[in-house]
């Protein structure tokens, strides 16, 4: 893996490729894979030659194709999502005394509405957004919101408006290119570390739950070998179908408790049922109070989009090719697609709180493959998901969806840190970041690091001194205060109390 240049991609860009010729078109361009001297080869070439059209139709084979290889992220994508939808229905279901029932339906309605939004933004019309998956850091959050009064319709409404801001006003590619390669890469660090870690404890806490401990041992050191395997034979794209499998197998195998319990059906489509005052939530619609109490919370959530995007598309750049620019994750028009998408699931009913899809985007880009095709078949896994029942079981499944994450997503992401800190000063910085996001949270840890970045203290200098006083201080300075003013008002800082008396326990 070698790091290449961190160029904007910025929407200018990706709108050059609306004037292409007839002649240098994807079609045209196209090869079979029969002429190339690998598969790699193949794949890059076709990175490289892919025009993507903003607010035009993307069709596929005129504008991409379909691989094997893109199975691979929307099968890590579906998986992921069944997991996070049902973290959060069941997180608000606890205290709101809403039943097992619930979490299952609503599951089974986002895993429908995230489908049509797949299709329309990342499959059709907006071709290097990401697609919109869930919000995980906000999960911790959820209790208290609830504990407050929170709303979650208008908890997702304020997310929507505020994320749409954002995206319109180009405020995320802006952090992104004040954002250095040390802070980058600290956070990519960070974030892998943990997750690695945290799957790791699960597994081991549902082996010790069956009384039977041993099998997650044996079920990582088989992962550690396979995905050494993979390394060693460049075929790392596979690590997620095989893990699932060799976690799965090995886990039955020796005597782990397994079986299928959702059955096929369809949930209540109807949003009226979902906000009604005794049917789906039990809540009704929400009040002008709702939207004040869940203010912080959603300015807090819309924030810590900048980091996690900015991971992604990074990620992205490292691994794919030269000459791919147009083809990789813009970070405004992922910020919109999750807006939209946010929007309207709030409106409709749904449980999920979105943000760019890590494990979709992750894989796709370890197996250098565009948004589109991958976005389209993902679109379809959750749908036989939803519809089916059977899937979701086996997805939630501890064996299978510990090692999943551990090698789709949370290893790649220690590979890419470790990638990005390895040339220049970009160590002070990384540890930094690292430091700080185990203080509080990775939001906090960014926006303190990137202001002492820019500001010249750690890391490049030189870097700091070619950067105007607005991008140097005065931006990072604001986002810093906006957001440690945000957690402290709602009780997010170690040892002190929130400053909001309603937040306090």
């Amino acid at each position: 893996m070698t790091t290449k240049p961190l160029d904007d991609n910025s929407s200018d860009a990706i709108q050059g490729a609306n004037t292409q010729t007839e002649s240098d078109s994807y079609e045209n361009l196209h090869k079979p894979s029969s002429e190339f001297e690998s598969r790699d080869a193949y794949l890059e070439h076709e990175l490289q030659i892919m025009q993507p059209k903003r607010w035009r139709p993307n069709l596929p084979f005129r504008d991409y194709r379909f691989e094997f290889e893109d199975t691979i992220p929307a099968m890590a994508a579906t998986i992921g999502k069944v997991v996070m939808v049902a973290a959060i229905a069941a997180t608000f279901a606890g205290p709101l005394g809403l039943s097992d029932d619930f979490v299952l339906e609503n599951v089974r309605y986002e895993l429908l509405i995230v489908s049509l939004f797949i299709l329309l933004f990342s499959g059709f019309i907006l071709p290097t957004a990401n697609l919109a998956g869930t919000h995980g850091p906000l999960i911790p959050l959820i209790p208290i919101v609830v504990a407050a009064g929170g709303h979650p319709m208008a908890f997702g409404l304020l997310i929507g408006a505020f994320g749409l801001i954002l995206a319109f006003s180009k405020g995320g590619s802006l952090m992104a290119k004040l954002t250095s390669k040390g802070v980058c890469g600290g956070l990519l660090l960070y974030l892998g570390f943990v997750g690695t870690t945290s799957q790791v404890k699960k597994l081991f806490a549902w082996a010790e739950e069956i009384q039977m401990t041993h099998i997650a041992f044996i079920v990582i050191l088989a992962t550690i070998l396979l995905y050494a395997l993979l390394e060693h034979y460049k075929k790392r794209w596979l690590a997620v179908p095989l893990s699932c499998l060799i976690g799965g197998f090995t886990a039955f195998a020796l005597g782990a408790p397994f079986e299928f319990n959702t059955a096929p059906g369809l949930p209540n489509m109807n949003p009226m049922y979902w906000w009604g005052e005794n049917t789906g939530w039990m809540l009704g619609l929400p009040t002008a109070e709702s939207f004040v109490v869940v203010l912080p919370f959603a300015v807090l959530a819309v924030a810590m989009w900048s980091p996690d995007f900015l991971g992604h598309q990074v990620f992205q750049k490292i691994s794919y090719p030269e000459r791919t620019e147009k083809v990789q994750m813009n970070i405004d028009d992922t910020m919109l697609s999750a807006s939209t998408r946010q929007t309207f699931g709030s409106l409709l009913g749904g449980a999920n709180f979105a943000s760019s899809w890590g494990t979709y985007i992750v894989p796709a880009a370890i197996a250098k493959r565009p948004i589109p095709a991958g976005a389209i078949l993902t679109a379809l896994f959750c749908i036989i998901a939803g519809v089916w029942g059977y899937p979701m079981d086996l997805a939630i499944w501890q064996p299978v969806l510990c090692v999943a994450l551990i090698v789709g997503v949370f290893i790649p992401l220690l590979e890419a840190g470790m990638e990005m800190t390895r040339e220049g000063k970009t160590t002070q910085s990384a540890a930094i970041v690292v430091f700080a996001s185990s203080l509080v949270n990775p939001a906090f840890g960014w926006s303190l690091t990137m202001l002492l970045d820019n500001l010249g203290l750690i890391g490049c200098k030189e870097r700091s001194a070619d950067l105007s006083r607005m991008s140097r201080w005065i931006i990072p300075l604001i986002m810093f205060v906006l957001l440690t003013g945000v957690m402290a008002l709602v009780g997010m800082l170690p040892g002190i109390p929130a400053l909001m008396p309603s937040f306090r326990h």
